[in-house]
């Protein structure tokens, strides 16, 4: 399948705007770039499709506003920036919007938002009405109440978020880079990008290279992150030159711009994305080979038996991720136990459950119902084995 074969049904799409992309060389926000893409965003909606937009470069407003202040670079610093400069940026983007007679609407995000879950449905609930109303949804972090806690991290993975968030059926990340570039001598911006990624493997990961700049928070990983996560959800990403003209309808109609991420066939349900995306990962479970393919396969539940060892502190309710022995990730769920009750249960039957803790909470460590397998057609470790005590079925009594 070739794109136009994936971007034949898109009615809602994310777009995710980075600072480079917004500001000029003094990395003051450029009025005509922000037309631009309001007047790409308009066109789209034109041919009945709906745009949500994710935008950074409230801290760079921010210091374009106070001029010759120079404020440094901590937390409190870039608080105060983007407290500033948002107000700014949201009037950049209306700015563009009157000739149109259009209305943006902004709305501010952490964390903490989308992992609880009845703020995530408000979340979910709101953007669906601005979209009904004909508005420009604009999504940024909010950066004034930032704490490690609740931070989102960067707008890349953000945009991903809220395209799970939405219901959005494409995913573009319109950065300064002509997409996701070979290693290579000279500078990205002169090298061919790669068309097409039907894999994020670690070898793509390294391709990635180092963080962003002074006026940005994610660089070319964090892209790479949030297009893994769309393309688990079954939405396809497109990593595209922001100031390339026309990008983003150039990419809609399946041109060979940037990197073009394909999409794992089966979509997530809201529930599975919103584990697999949305919640903080508290600990990690490492499972032996029959317990991953047991999972991957054969749609199984974790059993203690399963389970090797136990890293980090959870409690029960909390989403743990599971690892082969190699540490390698291949589902999330929501933890039954506390991790102290794992590690004493780890490779015990069900059956030993309560001798062991004094109770019994399920026979599951983690529930198929609330487990989400994220390589499904990835081959397993170990071979074809009889999988190892995950499930009622067959175990001995």
């Amino acid at each position: 399948m070739n794109r136009t074969d994936y971007l034949k049904n898109i009615h809602r799409v994310v777009v995710k705007v980075g600072s480079h992309v917004l500001t000029d060389a003094h990395g003051r926000p450029d009025p005509a770039v922000f037309q631009s893409i309001v007047d790409q965003i308009l066109l789209l909606a034109e041919r009945g499709i709906e745009t949500v937009l994710v935008s950074s470069g409230a801290v760079a407003s921010g210091r374009a506003l106070l001029r010759g202040s120079r404020p440094g670079g901590s937390i409190p610093d870039k608080q105060a920036l983007a407290a500033i400069g948002q107000t700014g940026l949201m009037s950049l983007y209306q700015q563009a919007l009157d000739r149109y007679g259009k209305r943006a609407a902004q709305v501010l995000l952490t964390r903490d938002d989308l992992t609880h879950r009845r703020r995530y449905l408000n979340a979910r609930n709101t953007l669906s009405k601005l979209l009904q109303f004909g508005t420009l949804p604009v999504v940024n972090e909010n950066d004034t109440v930032m704490v490690e806690e609740i931070k989102i991290g960067d707008n890349d993975n953000l945009s991903a978020r809220v395209a799970l968030l939405v219901d959005a059926h494409l995913l573009v990340l319109l950065t300064d880079a002509p997409g996701l570039c070979p290693a290579g001598a000279g500078p990205v911006s002169e090298r061919m990008p790669i068309p097409v990624v039907e894999r994020i493997t670690p070898e793509i990961r390294r391709l990635a290279g180092g963080p962003a700049g002074s006026l940005g928070t994610g660089g070319m990983i964090t892209k790479i992150e949030a297009a893994q996560m769309a393309t688990q959800a079954g939405l396809p990403a497109v990593i595209a030159p922001g100031y390339r003209k026309h990008v983003i309808p150039d990419v809609l109609e399946g041109r060979e711009i940037g990197t073009f991420f394909v999409p794992l066939k089966d979509r997530m349900t809201h529930k599975q994305q919103w584990i697999a995306h949305t919640l903080p990962c508290r600990g990690t479970l490492f499972l032996d080979d029959g317990a991953v393919r047991a999972l991957v396969h054969q749609g199984r539940s974790l059993l203690p038996s399963g389970v090797l060892s136990v890293k980090g502190s959870f409690q029960n309710g909390d989403m743990v991720a599971c690892v082969d022995r190699q540490g390698q990730e291949w589902a999330r769920g929501i933890t039954h136990y506390a991790s102290a009750e794992v590690a004493k249960i780890a490779g015990r039957k069900s059956s030993e459950i309560e001798s062991v803790l004094g109770y019994r909470i399920q026979d599951e460590i983690i529930h198929r119902d609330e487990l989400v397998i994220l390589h499904p057609a990835s081959p397993v470790p170990g071979g074809e084995v009889v999988p190892s005590g995950l499930s009622n079925e067959g175990e001995d009594p």
